[in-house]
């Protein structure tokens, strides 16, 4: 059935995990995936002693689970050892292929399979946000009676892609992206279990470092490298694979690049420093350095929604938007398409015209705040809308802007303390020139200037 697997148990009917199913010419991704909470990679906080998804395990309880979480976490993995240490029959339906059709029949057939034989059944549906709501609905019967135990997996926030009766039946479990350490061992012990590479390989040093940059904190991205950069290795008749031997093997080239040492900081801070400098030539070459050695692309769009509103502020205001619809784009498409998203910011707010002057207004009041400059707030601006508030004079002389000529009311806003502030100084370059301009009127008309 399209869209729908299911795995027999090994030696017996009725379901089993994929780890207990794969075999010598697997993906060594699936060679390799955890057989139990303990072998998990990362993800402390759901393997903890008392945490709940051990509980859940270890007490074999019937609960669904909602697991979000970038790809190559281990989201697969706890689904398949929540099925081979409760001993149920794994199921697995993808969001990609299968329809409402696809899910009714998978939950009525582990509804056929409890009551016949007693065996509960995993559900597990991959990239669960690509459902429709109908097709969501569609899992509700099977999990609100306990007919299946779901385990769905998300890439995206749940609380936008998940419908609220299946998200609130279901434990929700955020995955964090693997650390640089965590992929190291992953690759390790994939060189040295009998599983995976059986200690048949050596990796240089400088080829790890590769393979882990490239990998960006996915499990199964590094694998997938690992097989390939040792399958080149036997093609030489070598049995160790060096930077050439991994670069050759991923068709890319090694960027001299610690994500998480001084050259990460180096290259970011060129990064900005080019946007902010509107040299776009610049800005795209640390952007390429950045992709190249695997950079989360989601921490460089975050840089540009920064800089945006820090560097450029109102003199463009749609660098702001420009900025926040990239990163939008990286999280819902991914990379490597997303690359050309984060080049369309980065030239956008690059030849962007510049003013600071939002950041120095921010911090100019901020300065005040902290200085003590905070005074009450003026009576006639208070809340009047309660029992009472009328006879301790709030709301009082209130000049409703809408009456008064051009919609500016001449009346005190700020606190006594600093009503003459001037916080916010526009620059005359690009739009903010026009900001300037209206600013400086209604500033006047405000103040009774």
């Amino acid at each position: 059935m399209d869209g729908l697997f299911d795995v027999p148990r090994p030696g017996g009917g009725g379901g089993g995990s994929l780890a207990a199913n794969t075999h010598a010419s697997a993906p060594l991704a699936v060679r390799m995936r955890p057989r139990t909470l303990d072998e998990l990679v990362g993800q402390e906080q759901l393997r903890a002693p008392g945490a709940p998804l051990r509980q859940l395990i270890e007490n074999d309880q019937s609960m669904s689970l909602l697991l979000w979480g970038p790809p190559g976490t281990g989201k697969t993995t706890i689904a398949s050892i929540v099925s081979q240490q409760t001993d149920r029959r794994f199921v697995e339906v993808s969001a990609v292929s299968a329809g409402v059709k696809e899910v009714r029949a998978a939950i009525d057939s582990a509804r056929a399979q409890l009551v016949a034989t007693g065996n509960e059944t995993v559900l597990f549906v991959d990239e669960v946000h690509r459902f429709s709501k109908a097709q969501q609905d569609a899992l509700l019967p099977g999990v609100e009676n306990r007919w299946v135990t779901l385990v769905a997996a998300t890439t995206e926030n749940p609380f936008f892609s998940v419908i609220s009766p299946l998200l609130s039946r279901s434990l929700l479990l955020r995955l964090e992206s693997l650390t640089d350490d965590d992929v190291r061992a992953v690759v390790a012990q994939a060189l040295a279990d009998e599983r995976g590479l059986g200690g048949r390989f050596t990796l240089d040093d400088d080829a790890l470092d590769h393979l882990v940059r490239l990998a960006g904190g996915d499990a199964r991205r590094s694998l997938t490298y690992l097989e390939a950069a040792t399958g080149a290795a036997t093609s030489k008749g070598s049995t160790t694979v060096d930077l050439a031997t991994a670069e050759t093997a991923v068709d890319q080239a090694a960027v001299r690049y610690d994500r998480q040492g001084d050259q990460h900081y180096d290259v970011t801070s060129a990064f900005i420093k080019s946007v902010r400098g509107s040299d776009a030539d610049a800005a795209l070459h640390y952007l390429a350095r950045m992709m190249e050695a695997g950079e989360d692309p989601r921490f460089i769009a975050r840089r540009l929604m920064i800089l945006a509103s820090e560097d450029i502020g109102l003199a463009d205001p749609t660098a702001i938007t420009t900025a926040v619809a990239a990163a939008q784009v990286v999280q819902m498409i991914g990379m490597p398409e997303a690359s050309l998203t984060l080049a369309h910011a980065t030239i956008a707010l690059a030849v962007a015209p510049k003013s600071n002057a939002v950041t120095t207004a921010i911090g100019a009041a901020v300065a005040d705040v902290k200085a003590g400059k905070i005074g009450p707030v003026p009576s006639h601006l208070r809340d009047a809308h309660y029992g009472g508030a009328k006879k301790l004079g709030h709301g009082k002389g209130y000049q409703y802007s809408h009456d008064a000529p051009y919609g500016i009311a001449e009346q005190q806003y700020a606190p006594d303390v600093v009503k003459d502030a001037a916080y916010y100084q526009p620059t005359a370059l690009g739009a903010e020139a026009a900001v300037k301009e209206r600013w400086e009127r209604v500033r006047r008309l405000i103040r009774g200037r």
